[in-house]
């Protein structure tokens, strides 16, 4: 089968190359994004291998089907970025990788927690320019300190099993209740009630219209003073904006972020030649107790071939007529 990959770093294509060497799929690589001006790139290929970046539009998506394409292959999780109305009505079949490491995603945050409370970024800095003192660098036990985690699926209750390990009290919040999180010890309840008690509050759910900008004025105004705000899912689940300003105010404390909701023309790409136009990011990275990393918590060995791999095994079934275990359809949009 042949399939443009659109968003490609030299690493996907290794890893894709590495994962289809037992199949007969053609693969052409694109670095460029799918996008009103590069999809006249996909005419001829049946499938498309598209990443968080590209924009599937219901024009795009016209245009997809117009010029032959019967398959959207998403190698990540989220797929905000389609229009999967528009896909159905002109019968492309969108497909993704729901779980590629949760383990990956789950680490970092755990890792943006502890970077922000014990200040190792500041560390770093000040003894490669010889200043060993202490001050500026005090931080606080983790131990007993209550997280409230938003979003208790796979990547979630990873988080939530090392986070026990801490002997953290633990929070959750979901639409549905994960057992095995409520064995850790996690104790379910309203999202209120998770801002108002959280030490802690990290981010693990998907991006849809009921949880854009969940974290905004309100939610901010609801939290200890003090509070670490971590998101390692989705940039716009946060109203950036809001954010600034209790960072003034000083309600947040600490911030780690791996995604922005404006990251699209920034991240994946070395901007560090050029001056950034972006006034709110700009803003972002000026505070001295913010952290944020390029979309990057997914991006470990495991990972990247487990994407692969899932995503050969899709463009496989599809191709073969097999059932698309890894189906998005409009259905599956509204839950």
């Amino acid at each position: 089968m042949k399939v443009a990959v659109f968003s490609t770093k030299p690493y996907d294509e290794t890893f894709l190359k590495s994962a289809s060497q037992s199949s007969t799929h053609e693969f052409t690589f694109f670095e460029t994004r799918l996008g009103e001006k590069t999809v006249s790139l996909a005419a001829g290929y049946e499938g498309v291998c598209v990443f968080v970046h590209d924009q599937l539009t219901d024009e795009i998506i016209q245009r997809l089907a117009e010029g032959g394409t019967k398959l959207i292959a998403l190698r990540c999780a989220g797929f905000n970025n389609v229009n999967v109305a528009a896909a159905q009505t002109q019968k492309l079949k969108v497909v993704r990788v729901p779980a590629y490491s949760p383990h990956a995603v789950a680490e970092h945050a755990v890792a943006m927690m502890l970077s922000l409370n014990r200040k190792i970024y500041k560390a770093y800095a000040h003894v490669r320019e010889g200043d060993f003192s202490l001050h500026g660098l005090m931080g606080f036990d983790m131990y007993q300190k209550t997280v409230g985690i938003v979003g208790t699926g796979k990547i979630g209750a990873i988080a939530a099993k090392i986070l026990k390990g801490f002997d953290c009290r633990l929070l959750a919040y979901d639409v549905h209740k994960n057992p095995e999180v409520e064995a850790l010890g996690a104790q379910y309840v309203t999202l209120t009630d998770l801002f108002e008690q959280s030490d802690i509050v990290t981010l693990h759910c998907p991006l849809m219209h009921e949880t854009y900008h969940m974290i905004n004025q309100y939610a901010l105004k609801l939290m200890k003073k003090g509070v670490m705000l971590i998101n390692t899912s989705r940039g716009a689940l946060i109203d950036t904006q809001a954010v600034i300003e209790e960072l003034k105010s000083g309600r947040i404390g600490y911030l780690g972020l791996d995604v922005y909701e404006e990251e699209e023309d920034l991240f994946y790409e070395d901007k560090s030649l050029q001056v950034i136009q972006d006034d709110v990011f700009s803003r972002l990275i000026t505070f001295p107790n913010v952290i944020i990393t390029g979309h990057q918590a997914f991006f470990t060995q495991e990972a990247l071939q487990s994407i692969a791999e899932t995503t050969v095994q899709n463009i496989t079934a599809f191709e073969q007529g097999k059932e698309l275990v890894n189906e998005v359809t409009v259905d599956r949009v509204k839950k």
